[in-house]
């Protein structure tokens, strides 16, 4: 024993102390180290090892007396005691990186008394590492970026492996790493994991991507450590270090000259490897005599130069533009400035085409004035359109009706000379807009447009009138010189320095004694009382003629009336009542109470009226009177019908003949069989009494018949009377008398013949044979 208290014994262990009991423990060829203080420790166990381990008491004479226990952590489940001779065994693999340490208390018992004979004692057993655990990358696969032509150390991402040993004990857990695959290119710091670039001036546009494989190896990287793999993508990302540069010097591009404005010419694109931002450029025309007829503008999306249209092109003025076009970049990069100009020159040459243009008018908008009283054929004004190609076709004339729907207009389809076809009226309309069209000679296709407005002149043809339709009224006790109307008037026509009336009285009521007439020289006039009086029993109304004249070149006049109605007036002077027939209402009787009787005789009316119409609408019984003729009425059922047992339920035969009476009812579900009957003969009687006959058998066969169809169906008999005073005419008849004609050949006349070959024929499938 030395002086720590431990004593070894090839692999047994034994520690003897006062108030403890001694124990030895060996664990296979490796020496188990159990300290025997207050608490026991067992230590050296290695992963996967079974321990065995002897406890013994100074008691234990061994004639099996004493029995060993065990409890604490893992007792029976891991660890197991012989109770016999208080060794102790490992039952299953220890894993230190589950648990590091099972604390665990045995004691030494009498067997008979199962009391103690020593006190209890714990002792920890201590789970010693080994290498048991590779590295591993948690966040791994990893993905980083780093900018294309980065110098050399430029740091792109950090990897990091984790080694579940222990980290302090031995180097289990001390991990290096290194790289297995990206050199050249990238390198790992051993320690820290950090990857950098290792070698300068790569180029994204050469290759943008790499794929990188990172080892972390524990034993500080020593032979036998355990190591672990991840990948790592590296993405080169773009920087601007490639000018724009066009595929070509010079582009040529043909346009038809009658390309419209704003329309594209051509789509140029100068090439830049660069992506993203950096391949964004600017065009823009710096030379040539395009300048002002085309321009240039960038597509966002593609990054072409979009050449358009500014002004019209035209083949007989100019047949060709060159354009010199610059392309550069929008975001310089000032490292890479060394590497070139960021821009580029090509040069666009446009050629036009000629083509076949419509005519052209010398103006867009020929302005003509005409007088309302030009007489028809007059000359209003010419216009003028010339075939703007190199053949100067002639041209013709025409009026686009659609905007002359009245055809006031016409036009000299030679000379352009546009005439009145018809009287103008300013009044109605006092400007015309019609559209002139122009066509070639050659090729009336070629069809140009022009636009005249012609401003109608007024002259003075309407006679002016009353503004409006005046209600004039004045009171009883009016006195004279009382004004009871003001007027105005108007006139359609519209003269240059505006209109000027002049009011006065007709010759016939310039001396009456009512009312008079004050001209105020303003365009209206003032009508005034002459005396007072006025009394509507002798007179309620009356009619005062006046005469209103223009100050037109010539002057127009006309003569209007205004009634003047004579009112009950308050003292304010508001008129009550106009009207003269208010004096002979009963004086018991108002005017609400009128209204009311009036409404209830309405009422009354209304309900008698409706009471008749429902009593017309009822329902007439449908047995007929003997009096009554079957063939003015017509009975309507709304049903409809039995299906398809209704269609075959009657036998047509019968409907034929009225004294034919059917003994048998036949099946109302199969076409009845045809029989042959010989036709009677019959006198002639009345047809309505004939077909109320008819009627009333066929009502008592349906009402016993419990085959008929429901009630309420519509039967439709063909029935057209009892035959002819001189019998049947036909020879289908002879299949009844002693006939001898033959009748085989109707079964030579085809599939529609058949039944009747059938009934009248003698051969040998003949169904009477």
């Amino acid at each position: 024993m030395d002086s720590t208290g431990y004593a070894e014994l090839e692999g047994t262990i034994k520690i003897i102390k006062s108030n403890t009991w001694p124990c030895t423990g060996s664990y296979k060829s490796h020496t188990v180290y159990l300290r025997a203080l207050s608490k026991h420790f067992l230590t050296s166990v290695w992963l996967g090892a079974v321990i065995t381990s002897l406890l013994h008491s100074d008691v234990d004479k061994g004639d099996g007396s004493i029995k060993y226990i065990l409890s604490g952590e893992g007792a029976s489940s891991i660890f197991i005691i012989d109770e016999n001779t208080g060794d102790i065994h490992a039952t299953k693999r220890l894993d230190r990186e589950e648990q590091a340490y099972y604390t665990l208390r045995a004691q030494a018992l009498d067997r008979l008394t199962n009391k103690p004979v020593e006190p209890e004692s714990e002792f920890v057993i201590k789970i010693q590492d080994i290498n048991d655990n590779e590295p591993k990358f948690l966040d791994g696969p990893y993905t980083a970026g780093v900018p294309e032509m980065s110098p050399v150390g430029t740091s792109v991402v950090q990897v990091t492996a984790t080694d579940a040993d222990d980290p302090t004990y031995g180097n289990s857990a001390r991990v290096v790493y290194s790289i297995l695959q990206g050199q050249p290119y990238f390198s790992v710091e051993p320690k820290t994991g950090v990857i950098k670039t290792a070698l300068p001036n790569m180029d994204r546009e050469a290759k943008d991507q790499y794929l990188l494989v990172i080892q972390a190896k524990d034993m500080v990287g020593q032979n036998g450590g355990l190591s672990g793999t991840t990948s790592v993508t590296v993405t080169l990302t773009d920087v601007n270090d490639n000018p724009p540069r066009f595929p070509r010097r010079s582009y040529q591009y043909n346009v038809p000259e009658s390309l419209p404005v704003a329309s594209v010419v051509a789509r140029i694109k100068a090439a830049d490897a660069d992506v993203g931002p950096n391949a964004e450029m600017e065009y823009k025309i710096v030379d040539g005599d395009g300048l002002g007829v085309f321009k240039i503008s960038v597509d966002k999306d593609t990054q072409e130069g979009i050449i358009t249209i500014q002004k019209e092109l035209d083949f007989e003025a100019k047949t060709s533009y060159t354009l010199r076009i610059e392309a550069a970049n929008m975001h310089v990069d000032p490292r890479f400035l060394s590497l070139g100009p960021f821009s580029d020159m090509t040069t666009v040459k446009i050629i036009v085409e000629d083509v076949d243009e419509p005519p052209v008018f010398t103006s867009r908008l020929y302005s003509m004035v005409v007088s309302e009283a030009a007489k028809v054929g007059t000359i209003i004004g010419t216009v003028a359109a010339h075939d703007p190609d190199a053949s100067n076709s002639p041209v013709r004339y025409s009026i686009d009706r659609n905007t002359d729907l009245e055809r006031y207009f016409n036009i000299d389809a030679n000379s352009g000379v546009i005439t009145t076809a018809k009287s103008l009226d300013r009044e109605t309309n006092a400007v015309h807009n019609i559209t002139v069209l122009a066509m070639e000679s050659q090729n009336p296709a070629q069809i140009g447009r022009g636009y005249v407005a012609i401003t109608i002149l007024d002259i003075n043809d309407n006679a002016p009138e009353f503004a409006m339709e005046y209600e004039t009224t004045v009171c009883e006790n009016a006195q004279p010189g009382q004004v009871i109307q003001k007027i105005s008037a108007i006139d359609k026509d519209d003269p240059p320095n505006g209109h000027q009336f002049y009011f006065s009285l007709t010759a016939e009521a310039a001396n009456n004694h009512n009312f008079t007439l004050q001209d105020n020289k303003d365009n209206t006039a003032t009508v005034l009382t002459k005396r007072n009086g006025f009394r509507r029993q002798e007179q309620s109304v009356f009619y005062l003629p006046i005469f209103i004249v223009d100050s037109g070149s010539p002057s127009l006049s006309s003569t209007n009336t205004l009634t003047i109605r004579v009112c009950d007036c308050d003292a304010d002077g508001i008129a009550q009542t106009c009207n003269a027939e208010a004096y002979i209402l009963p004086a018991g009787l108002s005017t609400g109470a009128l209204i009311a009787i009036l409404a209830c005789v309405l009422t009354l009316l209304v309900l008698v009226l409706l009471i008749v119409t429902m009593r017309r609408r009822k329902k007439e019984p449908l047995i007929f009177d003997e009096e009554r003729d079957i063939r003015e009425n017509i009975v309507r059922y709304d049903d409809e019908g039995g299906g398809e047992e209704d269609t075959e339920a009657f036998d047509m035969a019968a409907l034929r003949n009225l004294n034919i009476m059917r003994d048998t009812k036949t099946r109302r579900d199969v076409t009845p069989e045809i029989q042959f009957l010989s036709r009677p003969t019959f006198k002639s009687i009345p047809d309505n009494v004939i077909f109320r006959e008819f009627i009333w058998e066929r009502l008592k066969e349906a009402d016993v018949d419990p085959c008929a169809p429901p009630y309420d169906s519509l039967q439709t008999y063909a029935f057209e009377g009892n035959g002819s005073v001189a019998e049947s005419l036909s020879s289908l008849d002879s299949i009844s008398s002693n006939s001898d004609q033959n009748y085989d050949y109707l079964s030579d006349w085809g599939p529609r013949f058949k039944r009747l070959a059938d009934m009248y024929g003698t051969g040998a499938d003949c169904l009477y044979s």
